[in-house]
């Protein structure tokens, strides 16, 4: 078991090597909580994305899965990425390849390709937009009206943007794990059960479309990032959060006094758990895994990611 002491003593370990090393931590809301707790920056993908090609450090570790760290060696080819481990995949991500969505091109010739940040540097490099949840909204509506879009990789956002902007995409029928898990049921069973929290719903999530079209004023559907400022904004007092667990360590710390419910307890990501403290203190001894992008494919993915970074 890890003694306070010991966990405290990692910390400083960790954050001594990073002034050492010259590096900047970032880290995704959902890691775990000491992990969140040693970062500089903890945040969404749009915010950690602007922090690493923002950032004046060297090196940048990456606590989050990925591509995400490949986002980061894209921003910023100049500076030394790390991943505390490899391994920390993401099931969206693998729904689709760079063949497919070249093939996916070729059918709907002259139709505008906007991927979601979740995806590979490939699909990146094959696409004309990036977005994240928090500015995917914004991302469509900046494209012209009569112009055919396929949208990748996630559905249920996909779903969702169709209801707020209006417009008919082709959507690409991928999804996420964890967000695909918290169920139209789970809305309801809450919404008996705490008819008057704040009901806060990923546009991942498998019942997102439908907690719009039957929820009420209490229901929202909002990025990761949005829940906190709508929290910090918000003079209610509890809130039922529909997305991955992680989350729940952010909003208790930043917004005290306030009581936040998982819509779905089990709603965790192994992926995003896979980075420990103990990884994160080895990747900044050891200087790994270092996390790099073909250069051509970094070059033809940069355009669409620097788009993501200037729009929302």
């Amino acid at each position: 078991m890890t003694t306070t002491s010991h966990l405290n003593a990692l910390q400083e370990e960790i954050r001594e090597l990073a002034r050492v090393r010259d590096a900047v931590i970032l880290a995704h809301n959902y890691q775990v909580p000491g992990v969140q707790d040693v970062a500089d920056y903890v945040g969404d993908s749009l915010g950690l994305s602007r922090m690493a090609a923002a950032a004046p450090e060297s090196t940048i570790v990456f606590c989050g899965v990925h591509f995400m760290a490949e986002t980061a060696a894209i921003l910023s080819p100049e500076k030394t990425v790390l991943i505390p481990d490899l391994d920390a995949g993401c099931s969206l991500a693998s729904s689709i390849t760079a063949d497919q969505l070249r093939d996916w091109k070729a059918q709907n010739p002259g139709a505008v390709v906007v991927s979601y940040v979740n995806t590979t540097a490939e699909v990146k490099a094959e696409s004309d937009y990036c977005c994240t949840s928090g500015n995917a909204q914004a991302v469509i509506e900046a494209i012209p009206a009569d112009q055919q879009i396929l949208f990748l990789p996630d559905v249920y956002l996909g779903l969702w943007l169709e209801r707020v902007t209006g417009r008919n995409l082709n959507i690409w029928m991928g999804e996420c794990h964890v967000h695909a898990g918290i169920r139209p049921a789970d809305i309801e069973r809450w919404q008996k059960e705490a008819p008057d929290a704040e009901m806060l719903v990923h546009p991942e999530c498998g019942c997102a479309s439908q907690a719009m079209a039957f929820g009420n004023e209490h229901t929202h559907i909002l990025s990761t990032e949005g829940m906190v400022k709508f929290a910090e904004q918000s003079d209610k007092e509890r809130f039922l959060i529909a997305t991955e667990v992680g989350i729940l360590h952010r909003l208790r710390k930043e917004v005290p006094g306030k009581r936040f419910d998982p819509v779905r307890e089990e709603a965790s990501c192994k992926f995003m758990k896979m980075i420990t403290l103990v990884k994160l203190r080895d990747a900044l001894r050891d200087e790994k895994y270092v996390v790099t992008v073909d250069p051509e494919i970094a070059d033809r993915a940069r355009g669409a990611i620097e788009r993501m970074v200037a729009i929302g």
